[in-house]
Parts: C-alpha cells; structure tokens; sequence
C-alpha cells in the first residue's frame, strides 16, 4: 500500500473550550506522515487602543491560546510553528492558510442548541464560506475511527472521498458511505390507465438508478479497503440530509465528510444544501471537503 502524502494544516484557535476541542481533535486525527501544523492566532485590537490595559489583555489571551496548542501539538509535530497575528479572525486564519498552502483548516463550532443555525459563530461560519481548501468544523473532542462519506453523482462528492482516502485508517477504523437516491414518484392509478406503460418504465428508471448508485459505492468502497479501511456501503431513497444524518447515527461515527459546491474564488461561499445542513446539524464534526 503506498503511503498517502501528508497535509498541510491550519489549526485556528481562541483558546476557548470549544477551540481547544478542536485543538485537541486535530492532535489524534488520523492524518498521514508528512503532515504539517500551523496554528494560527488572531488577535485584534484597536489602534487607539495600542497602549492600553485591553491591549495588555489581548496580549495574555492569545498567548494563553498559543501556549495550549503548543503544548498539545507540539507532542506529535516537534517542529510546529505557531503565529499570533494582528487582523480579524477570518482574515488571519485565511490569510494564514493561503501563505501556508493549507489543505485543511481545523477550526471549532460556537453553534448550540434549537438557535445553533445562527449561532455557528461569525468567525467559523467566515472560514467555512471562505477557505479555498477544506475546512474541519469541530463541535466537541473526539477521537476519529469511525466516518460516515455523503457521496452523490457531483465532483465534490469525489473530493470528499480523495481525502478520507488519504487519511491513515486507525485500529478498527471504518468507513460508511452513503447516498441518497432520488426516485421519481410512480403515477397513480388514474394516471396510469390514460398513460399505459409509465408506471412500469418509471420503476424501471429508479431500480436502474438504485442499482448504479450501489455500484459505484461499492467501487469507492473498494479503494478505501485497499488503504486499510473497514467499509460499508447505504444507498437510501430518502431526503438526502435526514438521510446522511441517520447514516452518522446508525454507524456510531465519529466524523461526517460532505463535499461543498463551490471550489472557484467566486463560487467558495456555495456550500450546497447538504453540507450546509450538515454543519447545522450534525451532531459530530464536519469536514468540508473543495
């Protein structure tokens, strides 16, 4: 099996709870060797502010944040560079993750809660629509073995499983893919017997559709399982976010991996209904994959 190239990573932090969560997520995240960490810092402060007791304040406080990744990261990546830079959050971890070459941005989520839509947090919410690459949204600490992969018949679905495969499978690691068939409805019986042999082409048409669908996860199942992973496959008829959501459930995951919709400088912010439904829903991290 030939070994997967490592990523470059950004890893955003406040030094909030929910940020040192995803500090710590990214510590024992399945990432190849090779991998490189950089985490970035933000620190804003007014200029009339410069000499102030807020300045001194604002020093301390990401200092403190930059202290805490150091000494959670540094434990897997001896070489880790750390930077505190003066700009608004998004604009520093963008920033950052332009000049670094980042693959990924590991950020966490402030949402929580029946309000958690709008709640994301400005900040997370900026990197997500922002970032040129892909984006780990963490809710909460977790260790990753299990994943569950939204795949459909776009390119951003095959993003999505580059870089699961990509990723080292740990012990017991598996990987659930899913997708969601559209059907199209059956006419009813009055419409049948003006429209004759519809109803019977129309089931074709869906079994011919379900059928594909659970072909082609079997073939992405099969370069996962060369890379070392435990693979399963769940082809549903159902709406697809519900659907993906219920797939994350039933297989116990510890990540959910959807693709967004845009990759272009113009096109970033279109997430696509799933993967924005997914980070307000999910109850385990997102990863965004362009």
């Amino acid at each position: 099996m030939a070994d997967a190239k490592g990523f470059r990573v950004i890893v955003a932090t406040d030094g909030s709870n929910i940020a040192r969560a995803a500090v710590t997520t990214a510590s024992h995240f399945p990432w190849p060797a090779g991998t490189r960490v950089r985490v970035v810092v933000a620190r804003r402060s007014p200029v009339e502010y410069r000499r102030s007791i807020l300045l001194t304040a604002l020093d301390r406080g990401a200092e403190i944040a930059a202290d805490h990744a150091r000494r959670v990261l540094t434990r897997r990546w001896p070489d880790l560079d750390v930077v505190i830079v003066d700009k608004a959050p998004v604009t520093a971890v963008l920033g950052e993750a332009q000049r670094f070459g980042a693959d990924v941005i590991v950020v966490g989520w402030r949402g929580h809660g029946a309000v958690r839509r709008l709640l994301m947090g400005s900040v997370s919410r900026g990197i997500v629509r922002g970032a040129a690459c892909a984006v780990l949204v963490v809710r909460r600490l977790q260790r990753v073995s299990s994943i569950v992969v939204g795949l459909d018949q776009r390119p951003q679905a095959s993003r999505a499983l580059e870089f699961v495969a990509r990723l080292v499978p740990p012990a017991r690691g598996r990987v659930t893919l899913a997708t969601a068939v559209t059907l199209t409805p059956v006419p009813s019986r009055r419409i049948a017997l003006v429209a004759g042999d519809l109803p019977r082409e129309v089931k074709r048409t869906n079994a011919i559709r379900a059928r594909t669908a659970s072909k082609e996860l079997k073939r992405a199942a099969a370069k996962l399982k060369a890379r070392g992973w435990e693979t399963r496959t769940a082809v549903t008829t159902g709406e697809p976010l519900n659907d993906l959501l219920g797939a994350v459930k039933a297989a116990r995951a510890h990540l959910l991996v959807v693709g967004a919709k845009g990759t272009s400088r113009v096109r970033h912010s279109l997430l696509g209904s799933v993967a924005e439904g997914a980070l307000n829903s999910s109850p385990v991290p997102v990863l965004v994959a362009r």
